[in-house]
């Protein structure tokens, strides 16, 4: 749209007067390049620029669709190349210094070009794009034609350059990637090859990349099958396979952030890091120099340098950083030294050698421009002084037409002349500045700043212009500086709003008259004053972006105000409206710009919704309030975006900026355009401002981005002054004063107030006198307030008097409130959402909830298996799969019976069948109850569930077999869990039973202990959280710490409550019935049996006398009360021990209980410890099947990626294909151009004669010899100087070149073709016609030559390609070869199947613990045969056992009886010893004494109390013993302490003592092989022809030779003994293992082993 809308503007302002552009001035933002030996350039805006280095004169090149792009210079050729930023961007190619257009390139580029290159030599143009197309093209600019061109997406590049010496290279580097590009041709083809550069690490070392399409450093895997990829483990198939690294392999590299080629086709390359780089451009290796320090070394500072520019000098390279230097690189071999070469005050962003390499270039980040000198005084020369940033302002110096003013946004002001743009002097404010104004009146000028000030600068002097008079208004920024058509005021407007009005004449030093305030966004203010008239109208334009409307303040002001100024403003310096004829309008619609007319009071407004310019008339009667005006003139503008009018100073021209760039003057009265110009364009945002002189010949654009100041001139105007620029002169502005300005608004105010204060003096005492007394009574009350009980106090806040203070904090608090309660509760809720979360997660969807039971007496704790409900999903995929299942059950019985039908079988079938269908189920459910679990891998079957459907281990090949044991193990787990679930839920409910059970009986315990009064503990077991965890998620009150907070009414109620249980007892306490039951009887009306334990019989009244006292009638009632208090005593006693024996055997019972719960408890932890070690047992197999489906994928995923890979490589395969095909079609027809042309130029040579057979054989001859003649071409010699500096010196393969050798040859030719080398006698038309014949020879000739070249060069184009059709044959090979590999990998894959066994401890025992992987020599048979065969030995062995058993039952009688006969000899000798003992017994005296004493049984006593004195006496002797020994061991306890730590320091000085004695060994041990080498060279030296020198070295010699030889023999004797020790060691156990053999024969031999079934 944009485009079209600049394209479209040109035809409304034909037929009127037209404008120029004189000059243009702005400073580089692209690098600076040079266009021949003595001119440089740059873009800028919608402009090249070229400036002369000698004579500074600037030439200028406008680009007609907008802004400039990116540039290139050729300097050969002399051409400029530029493009444009438009949609689908163009490259425009000028001739210098003619400026003509040579041609337009058109690509296909969408967006815009980033770099521009041409080649060193020929006609080649080097193009870049980024976004969208990130595209390289080789151009032939002299045909404007494509030549090639390829695409990289996501390559962006920052830099690109031609090889000086070879334009087939082409270098691009980024910040990440280096890539050399080759340009190969083949007569009128061309094609890119690119290459990229390997970098180093960041540390400059070099990282080995392995190949990720065909690794073949992976590792062999035996177990888990086939090592793949890693982008084939990520699942790529797709090209990103080949480039995929994963994050821990990638390494940061080195940043490039520029290069340079060499005369040796080589690249240095600067690096972020630090580092230089050197690149070998034939082979890419890249070389990281090294940094030679010198012994000074350079400031910290400067120690690392990150180049940002590079160029390529002789012996090195110079290079610059950030820091403002220039260094010289000195570069040997590969290392370079650093020395300081220049300092510049700016960071140094390009340099450039000129093309005789006498001048340096440098380019600064600010943009200026230096030139260096080699040998030349002075050597550095500033071409272009920057200013600091873009214009801000600019305005004519008035009176007069020859200067001019700008100001960036830093504050610097620069004065200009006008005529060629040259700077006079310079100023700096030091403060950011916004707007600039000059006076008309006077030479001055006013500058507004950002922090409110307005300086005022004297320009009397151009040369040195100065700050005179600053006015600090506001705190606020200035917006707006106008003055006004007679330079009698100085408007400034603020963004808060405020106009000042200041006297324009500095002899008043700039008086502030006074402001007004207008609305806050002030877009423009304009001004009208006549010289007819006294007054000066003012209008304020601003915007109402809330209404879409604008508005527009207008007021006057007397010519006479600065005399009387005290009567408009008030004491704070505000400008009375009623004076000043204040009028405020509206307009419907919004305005980006208005100016008032000179005559008819009318305004011009630019709309800025809508291309329209409207002029409005004003009304002539006065009004109040707001006045809307109406469009009186309405006219369309082709300008779009917001725009800006501009008053010329006669006020007959209206002009028009806007967003598009276009500048257009019209007609006051018609509004119609009569000349334009566009000086900017809209990719720069459009002009920022413009000023039109006095006179309005001269018109200054500013640009609002694009940093150009362009100088408009009618082209019919003659302005010839001239006048040379003088020396720049930068005055820097100090300011001295240090204290804090105060604005003048400010300080107005404080004078109004402090006459207000002296005026109001006395008031203000009364007032504060009054508000004392009133503060003492507020005090005195807030004491009495004090001293009142609490229902009659006031709060403190009612004693406030401002109220609305008061007020205002209340609501702030409640604000603070409200949010910090909002706070909380969305805190609150954040939680609760978490919480529910959790729940809902971990709680609610669990279909078995977790839980746990604890043993009563013993630590053990048994958890149930939390379980979710099976989604529908899993469901119906449970039951599509146990479907499937019965079905392939079916196929396979029927499969079976037709089977054993076709085998003749069917009949005994038939006959047994009823009996099959009754044991058909029974086979279903223990069909694996006859096999071991080890061949299932799990014990699941001890759980009760059918693993009759689950495939074998050895037949899950397929991906939907082991999908389905997956789903079905699943299954399996689920029911494993769900049984001991059932389980654990009845040990749950048993504990409920023993707790309920043992709570009852403790109510009889604690009965029978309150009656016993003992004092025991009643144990009473109660549920935990861990088996109640549904109280987790319950708070209880005894949770809470916080103090729970009570509303009134609940405390009113608890009080009630509490007067009505205290009546109560007063009540119960008037009961005189009850109270005397209590007393008599102790509440009750009969005594229990329970009761005995407290009864008391009551003591007679009369046993508080004396006994003497008592009658008989008294001592009967005390013989009774004994006897009554002894049968209680007695039914007490019988009662508390049969309460003591059903306490007894109540307890018993729950600790019988508990503890035979304990047991089944402990029970049920082992079968949970079963149940886990079942799941576990099936989760691995799980997690094996899904191993093996993940490495499936893994392999079809290679599979995939290999076969795309084929296919591309086959695709390219066919591209390079057809390119050598078609390479050898256009070389074998080029071949016969040549032959044809080559055999014509034999058919001149051979018909010379013929054709001039006419003439004279000697003149012939010496025609021929003239024929054969070539004239020699002078090779123009350079200078030697040039030769020493320029380091590429001629560049070879040029066409201009070719074509300059071929003139200078035909300029040769025609001084041999002169009529003084013609041959006496020779006639001249022969002559001429011989010339003619020679002429077209060479010409041949050289045609011959140039098709040789071009036939070479198709030839080594036809050999690349063939090369690359063969390596791309090589990559499809060895694709095939890879997938060949792969497929025999993934058959190998599905058939080695992991198989999980079970296996008892001890059952397999593996010697050294050596696993045999390798399976070679094994082979896989059918088990029936190995069971078939099992059986028949079982049998065998029944057999055997049976007969040996019977053999064992006979010898084991005929022991029985032996011993029976045995037995029967022992009793009749034990008879015979018995009746012989009786004979010769023998009586005691102890006997006797026992028959004869009476009191045997005293005397024994007697004697046993003699006996245990002493064994008293004997134990106390035994106890001192003791003592004494228990000493001696503590004794020697610390000696042997000691003895420990005498023996551990003895044992830390043997270990370092062995340390070195090891130390010594070795050092013995390399001496001695030492001696032995010394032994050996001194036995070659020997040897050798040249004998000792001296005797000494004789005996040295033999030494050696003796000790080497007897280290020798000694080793030799080792080693042979070694070896038939070895020997030995090897015999024995050879005649071991056959004796173990042997004897493992024999004991087979004697008890089988037998196979359990």
């Amino acid at each position: 749209m944009a485009q079209g809308r600049e394209r479209d503007e040109g035809p409304h302002s034909a037929g009127g007067a037209s404008l120029s552009v004189r000059w243009v001035q702005g400073f580089p933002k692209q690098n600076v390049h040079f266009v021949n030996d003595n001119t440089i350039c740059y873009p800028c805006g919608n402009y090249v620029i070229f400036i002369n280095i000698e004579t500074k004169k600037k030439t200028v090149l406008q680009c007609s669709n907008g802004i400039v792009g990116v540039m290139a210079t050729n300097i050969r050729c002399e051409v400029v190349a530029f493009s444009d930023r438009k949609l689908k961007p163009l490259i425009y190619i000028y001739s210098f210094p003619g400026l003509t257009r040579r041609t337009k390139l058109k690509g296909n580029i969408l967006l815009d070009y980033t770099l521009l290159s041409f080649s060193y030599c020929g006609t080649y143009l080097a193009s870049y794009s980024s976004l969208p197309e990130f595209e390289l093209a080789l151009w032939n600019w002299e045909s404007s034609i494509i030549l090639c061109r390829k695409s990289q997406p996501g390559m962006d590049v920052n830099q690109m350059s031609f090889n000086p010496m070879n334009w087939r290279q082409l270098c691009l580097s980024s910040p990440s990637t280096v890539s050399v590009w080759t340009i190969e041709r083949s007569n009128q083809e061309h094609c890119f090859r690119a290459r990229s550069v390997k970098l180093p690490l960041e540390d400059g070392s070099f990282f080995n990349e392995t190949d990720v399409v065909f690794p073949q450093s992976l590792p062999k895997d035996l177990i888990y099958g086939p090592v793949l990829p890693l982008s084939s483990i990520a699942g790529l198939v797709g090209e990103e396979a080949e480039t995929f690294r994963p994050k821990d392999d990638l390494y940061p590299l080195l940043h490039p952030t520029m290069h340079c080629w060499t005369p040796t086709s080589d690249l240095y390359i600067g690096c972020e890091e630090g580092h230089l780089l050197m690149i070998n451009g034939n082979t890419l290796q890249v070389t990281v120099l090294n940094k030679i320090e010198e012994e000074s070394p350079l400031e910290d500072r400067r120690n690392f340098i990150s180049p940002v520019t590079l160029v390529y000098q002789k012996e090195g390279v110079l290079a610059s950083g950030i820091d403002g230097f220039v260094y010289s690189f000195i570069i040997k071999d590969r290392s370079y030294m650093i020395e300081d070469f220049l300092e510049i005050e700016r960071p140094v962003e390009h340099m450039a050698f000129s093309p005789n390499y006498t001048m340096l270039l440098i380019q600064t980040d600010k943009g200026s421009v230096y030139i260096y000198t080699f040998g030349k005084e002075p050597t550095l020369n500033k071409v272009l002084d920057a200013c600091d940033g873009k214009f801000q302002a600019i305005d004519f110096i008035t009176p007069g037409t020859q200067y001019f003013m700008t100001l960036t946004h830093s504050g610097e002001i620069c004065v200009w002349w006008l005529e060629d743009c040259a700077c006079v002097s310079k100023i700096y404010l030091n403060t950011l500045a916004m707007v600039l104004a000059c006076c008309p009146s006077s030479l001055s000028a006013a500058v507004g700043t950002e922090d409110g000030s307005v300086y005022f600068i004297s320009v009397y002097d151009k040369e040195s212009p100065q700050v005179v008079h600053k006015a600090f208004l506001s705190e606020s920024s200035v917006q707006h500086v106008v003055y006004d058509q007679q330079g009698i005021f100085l408007l400034v407007g603020t963004s808060e709003g405020k106009v000042f009005i200041i006297n324009a004449n500095s002899s008043s030093s700039f008086q502030i008259i006074g402001f007004t305030e207008v609305a806050k966004d002030i877009l423009q203010i304009s001004t009208v004053s006549l010289l007819e008239t006294d007054i000066v109208k003012v209008m304020v334009l601003s915007s109402l972006p809330e209404a879409g409307r604008s508005r527009l303040e207008m007021f006057t002001l007397p010519t006479l105000l600065p005399q009387v100024s005290t009567t408009f403003a008030d004491e704070r310096g505000r400008l009375k409206d009623e004076i000043i004829h204040k009028y405020l309008y509206e307009l419907e619609h919004a305005l980006s710009s208005a100016v008032l007319g000179f005559q008819s009071n009318q305004i011009y407004g630019f709309c800025s919704q809508v291309p329209y310019i409207c002029s409005y008339l004003l009304p002539e009667e006065e009004h109040t309030g707001i006045y809307i005006l109406k469009p009186y003139k309405k006219v369309q503008s082709r300008q779009y975006g917001p725009g800006l009018l501009y008053l010329s100073s006669h006020g007959l021209w209206l002009i028009t900026i806007a967003k598009c760039g276009i500048l257009c003057i019209r007609d006051v009265y018609t509004l119609e355009t009569f000349a334009w110009c566009r000086s900017h364009s809209h990719q720069g945002h459009g002009i920022q401002s413009m000023r039109i002189s006095m006179d309005g010949q001269n018109i200054l654009v500013n640009g609002r981005d694009d940093g150009t100041l362009v100088y408009l001139k009618w082209k019919y105007v003659q302005y010839s002054k001239q006048k040379a620029s003088t020396d720049l002169s930068q005055d820097e502005l100090v300011l001295t004063d240090v204290k804090k300005e105060i604005p003048w608004i400010q300080q107005k105010s404080q004078e109004a107030i402090k006459k207000e204060v002296n005026l109001f003096s006395k008031k203000r005492k009364e007032i504060k006198q009054g508000i004392k007394s009133l503060s003492k009574t507020i005090l005195n009350m807030m004491e009495e307030n004090d001293k009142l009980e609490n229902i009659a106090k006031l709060d403190q806040q009612e004693f406030g008097l401002d109220l609305e203070e008061l007020e205002r904090l209340h609501d702030e608090s409640q604000e603070e409130v409200a949010k910090i309660i909002k706070d909380v509760e969305m805190h609150n809720l954040a939680k609760s959402y978490l919480a529910e979360l959790i729940k809902e997660e971990c709680w609610n969807s669990m279909a078995v909830k977790g839980q746990a039971l604890k043993c009563f007496h013993i630590p053990c704790v048994v958890e149930n298996f939390p379980m979710k409900a099976r989604t529908v999903e899993e469901l119906k995929e449970l039951e599509r799969v146990l479907q499937q299942k019965k079905i392939e059950a079916e196929c396979l019985k029927l499969r079976k019976e037709i089977v054993e039908a076709q085998s003749g079988v069917k009949l005994i079938k038939q006959r047994h069948e009823e009996d099959d269908e009754e044991e058909e189920e029974e086979d279903k459910t223990v069909k694996y109850s006859n096999l071991p679990n080890y061949l299932l891998g799990s014990l699941s079957t001890d759980f009760g569930v059918d693993t009759s459907l689950l495939s074998s281990q050895l037949e899950l090949h397929s991906r939907e077999e082991k999908i389905n044991q997956i789903i079905l193990l699943k299954d399996i787990i689920y029911k494993v869990k769900t049984v001991f679930n059932n389980e654990f839920d009845a040990a749950y409910k048993q504990k409920e039973f023993e707790i309920a059970r043992v709570k009852e009986r403790n109510v009889r315990i604690r009965e029978i202990i309150l009656d016993l009064e003992l004092e025991e503990a009643v144990w009473q077991p109660e549920f935990e959280d861990c088996e109640k965890p549904e109280r987790m998620l319950v708070v209880q009150d005894e949770e809470i710490t916080a103090h729970k907070h009570i509303k009134p009414w609940h405390k009113a109620k608890e009080l009630m409550v509490n007067h009505e249980k205290e009546h109560w007892l007063l009540i119960q306490d008037a009961s005189t019935r009850l109270r005397a039951l209590m007393d008599m009887m102790g509440g009750v009306l009969e005594v229990k049996k329970e009761d005995i334990l407290r009864m008391v019989i009551p003591q007679p009244a009369f046993m508080a006398k004396p006994d003497a006292v008592w009658t008989e009638e008294e001592r009967k009632q005390f013989k009774d009360y004994e006897k009554k208090v002894k049968e209680l005593n007695e039914e007490r006693d019988k009662y508390r021990k049969s309460l003591e024996a059903e306490l007894k055997k109540l307890q018993n019972s729950i600790q019988e209980s508990t503890q035979a719960f304990d047991e089944h408890l402990k029970r049920l932890f082992e079968r949970r410890v079963k149940a886990e070690m079942v799941t576990n047992q099936e989760e691995l197999k799980i997690s094996n099947l899904a191993f093996s489906l993940l490495l499936d994928e893994e392999l079809s995923s290679r599979e995939k990626f290999l076969n795309n890979y084929l296919t591309r490589k086959q695709h390219e395969k066919s591209q390079t294909s057809e390119a050598v095909r078609k390479s050898r079609e256009d070389l074998d027809v080029y071949k016969e151009h040549y032959d044809n042309l080559l055999a014509e130029d034999k058919v001149m040579d051979r018909s010379f004669k013929k054709e001039f057979s006419e003439i004279p054989g000697h003149q012939v001859d010496i025609l021929y010899k003239l024929f054969k003649r070539r004239p020699r071409i002078s090779k123009q010699k350079t200078h030697s100087e040039t030769t020493s500096v320029v380091p590429f010196g001629e560049l070879p393969g040029s066409g201009k070149l070719n074509k300059d050798a071929f003139a200078q040859l035909m300029k040769a030719m025609d001084e041999l073709d002169n009529i003084s080398n013609m041959p006496e006698g020779l006639d001249p038309l022969v002559w001429n016609h011989f010339c003619m014949t020679r002429r077209a020879k060479v010409e041949n000739e050289q045609k011959v030559k140039q098709k040789a070249a071009d036939l070479l060069e198709m030839a080594t184009f036809l050999q690349k390609r063939v090369e690359e059709e063969e390596k791309v044959q090589q990559e499809i090979e060895r694709v095939f070869h890879e997938l060949i590999l792969l497929q025999e990998e993934k058959v190998r894959f599905q058939l080695n199947l992991t198989i999980q066994i079970l296996l008892k401890q001890g059952q397999v025992e593996l010697e050294n613990f050596q696993l045999v992987l390798e399976y070679s020599d094994a082979i896989l048979i059918n088990k029936n045969i190995i069971e078939d065969l099992n059986s028949v030995i079982r049998t065998q062995g029944q057999k055997k056992v049976a007969s040996m058993m019977e053999s064992k039952d006979v010898h084991k009688r005929i022991l029985q009886i032996e011993w029976e006969h045995k037995k029967m000899e022992m009793e009749r000798e034990d008879l015979n010893q018995k009746a012989w003992d009786i004979q010769m017994l023998f009586f005691s005296r102890d006997r006797q004494k026992y028959l004869n004493e009476p009191n045997y049984e005293a005397l024994i006593s007697i004697q046993i109390g003699i006996m245990e004195q002493t064994i008293a006496v004997l134990d106390k002797t035994h106890k001192k013993n003791v003592e004494n020994c228990k000493k001696l061991l503590k004794k020697l306890g610390k000696f042997s302490n000691q003895k420990d730590i005498a023996n551990y320091a003895l044992s830390c000085n043997l270990r370092e003592e062995l340390v070195a004695v090891s130390e010594r060994k070795d050092i013995c041990n390399a001496m001695e092989s030492r001696f032995c080498h010394v032994g050996q060279a001194g036995l070659e030296l020997l040897s050798s022809s040249d004998p000792p020198t001296s005797a000494n070295q004789t005996a040295g010699i033999t030494g050696s030779k003796l000790t080497c030889e007897k280290i020798v023999k000694e080793r030799y004797e080792n080693m042979m003994q070694q070896q038939k020790l070895t020997n030995i060691s090897k015999q024995q156990a050879e005649q071991i293992s056959i004796l173990q053999t042997e004897v493992e024969r024999l004991r087979m031999k004697t008890f089988p082993a037998l196979v359990p079934m």
